[in-house]
């Protein structure tokens, strides 16, 4: 389901100003040490902020990106500085079996898995209804539901008590952006289906929460956003501007760490001083 001229997911050397994932910044305190993470789309943007974090946090990461290779090696290499194991995989979640594929090598290469942060996505800008064709709504729902849905369900046969999966999704789950709209409507689907599994998952003692960003500066912005979007891209937040994806990272170890045992099918708005319902 890949489409190989599609400009996303994007990659970071092409950004005209360089995102902070918190390669400087972000000091560690040993809330998840000896954990094992799985992150989607940790190559780069909010994925990589989340990787280096919880690295510093004492985790182990996985990160699965579909061909960003020099991104993906950057976070390794930010990842093991660390002192933490990092495993990369390579390939299209879009599909059951590649999805399938990526837990049995984590767990292969970790011994199980303690966290699984899904957040991957693909998004297109279009602006008319009659412009969405079937291909790419269905890869819309592909990549960002279907596949959270296929990780977390094989995530889940190796995940003990006291195990989590946290899943992106967006402000657009509440207030979608018509130009968005399939992006938007699988924000909403994530959300709902992240409170059911939250209640499905609870006697098992797996917790199943949401970070739900306001406009993060990642690469998938300036991949799938007409120029003059990207130019005022955050600028109607209170705050006045984009996240920078280092200011995500405290919401997703907040929500894997053990101490977060009774945060269950929860939202975390990081929107920057826009409210959801």
């Amino acid at each position: 389901m890949s489409d190989e001229n599609s400009p996303d997911p994007g990659r970071t050397r092409e950004m005209p100003d360089k995102p902070d994932h918190g390669e400087e910044s972000y000091r560690g305190a040993g809330r998840l040490d000896g954990m094992r993470a799985l992150i989607t789309g940790g190559d780069s943007g909010i994925g990589r902020a989340v990787a280096i974090a919880f690295a510093r946090e004492g985790a182990d990461v996985a990160i699965s990106f579909l061909d960003e290779e020099e991104d993906a090696g950057e976070t390794a290499r930010l990842v093991e500085e660390a002192g933490k194991r990092c495993l990369l995989i390579p390939g299209d979640i879009s599909e059951a079996d590649h999805c399938r594929s990526v837990v049995e090598k984590v767990v292969e290469a970790f011994g199980g898995i303690d966290v699984l942060v899904n957040n991957a996505a693909h998004q297109s800008f279009i602006e008319e209804l009659e412009e969405i064709t079937d291909e790419e709504f269905e890869k819309t729902f592909r990549v960002n539901m279907f596949a959270t849905f296929w990780l977390s369900r094989e995530a889940v046969r190796h995940m003990g008590e006291g195990a989590s999966i946290i899943n992106t999704v967006s402000i657009n789950s509440d207030k979608p952006n018509p130009k968005l709209l399939a992006y938007a409507a699988t924000k909403g689907a994530i959300r709902n289906f992240t409170a059911g599994m939250a209640q499905l998952l609870a006697p098992k003692g797996i917790r199943v929460n949401c970070v739900a960003p306001g406009p993060v500066w990642t690469p998938l912005i300036t991949a799938t956003m007409p120029a003059e979007k990207v130019q005022g891209f955050g600028k109607d937040t209170p705050i006045g501007r984009p996240a920078q994806p280092v200011e995500m990272v405290s919401a997703y170890v907040m929500l894997a760490e053990p101490i977060s045992s009774y945060v269950t099918g929860a939202t975390v708005a990081v929107t920057g001083g826009m409210p959801m319902l």
